[in-house]
């Protein structure tokens, strides 16, 4: 009777534990004070999912069949000009970068963002420190909407933002970093309680304001837009709006479209 071939011996090594160990030292090497903590247990990860925070989480490693998931906490606030997120691309705060087995990550990409990450927390930590200080005597009216003097320039306009009730704050500094981005010239002023954003000569193009449940931007030239923001009634004339509540998905690329083209219009051009 032949003799039997021995088995090959059973691989023990898996790809996306091997990644994950490769990832946990590009992070490390990013931020020496970076802490680790294993969160939220689920089937595929019992011990918990890898966590790695800096004044707040910087990003997750969740493992699935296909992929692993490098999820950042305020991935959609972070400059990512080698196009490393493509996942949860639709959410209003977190990014994700899904990395498939024998994919190459950009180190130096990824290692620049780990920092763009760590550095966002910083000054997210450092603005809600001054933000007690600043908000400790603003008065928030009806539906929350902070009540800030008149006046021209981006001081009142953050002051405003820093009152933002919970989640509209993170919201009003991602309105007011893409309007910022979008049309660098842009003029501020906070009138009525709302931050106005114009160009000078040109009047306001945009304005946005908190209500209990969501906070309203309003194109003051919005019915020029292609396409027409959604929000209008038979008495708003020219204006259009987009009502964005906590759960709604902003889109980034739509929301710039417009602010882009509101800037090259004639705005309102009222005191």
């Amino acid at each position: 009777m032949p003799a039997k071939k021995a088995k090959p011996p059973i691989a023990t090594s898996d790809w996306r534990a091997d990644l994950l160990a490769e990832v946990r030292r590009l992070i490390l090497a990013a931020d020496p004070d970076m802490i680790e903590e294993r969160k939220w247990k689920k089937p595929t990860q019992p011990d918990g999912v890898p966590t790695w925070s800096h004044a707040g989480i910087v990003c997750t490693g969740e493992t699935y069949k296909q992929v692993v998931k490098l999820t950042f906490a305020r991935g959609a606030s972070l400059p990512d000009p080698h196009r490393l997120f493509n996942a949860s691309l639709e959410g209003c705060t977190r990014r994700a970068i899904d990395l498939r087995e024998g994919e190459t990550l950009n180190v130096q990409a990824f290692q620049t963002l780990i920092k763009a990450a760590v550095s966002e927390n910083l000054r997210i930590a450092d603005s809600k420190v001054a933000a007690k200080t600043k908000t400790a005597s603003v008065k928030l009216l009806t539906g929350g909407n902070p009540q800030i003097a008149k006046a021209e320039g981006d001081v009142p306009v953050q002051a405003y933002i820093a009152a933002m009730p919970g989640w509209k704050r993170h919201l009003g500094e991602r309105l007011d970093r893409l309007i910022t981005e979008t049309a660098p010239h842009v003029r501020k002023a906070v009138k009525w309680n709302s931050p106005f954003y114009g160009v000078e000569g040109q009047g306001w193009f945009l304005s946005f304001h908190v209500f209990t449940r969501y906070v309203k931007v309003t194109f003051f030239n919005g019915a020029a837009l292609k396409p027409m923001p959604p929000g209008s009634t038979p008495k708003s004339g020219d204006n259009r709006w987009l009502d964005i509540h906590e759960a709604d998905k902003l889109d980034e690329t739509q929301l710039k479209r417009w602010i882009k083209q509101a800037a090259a219009l004639p705005g309102w051009m009222g005191k």
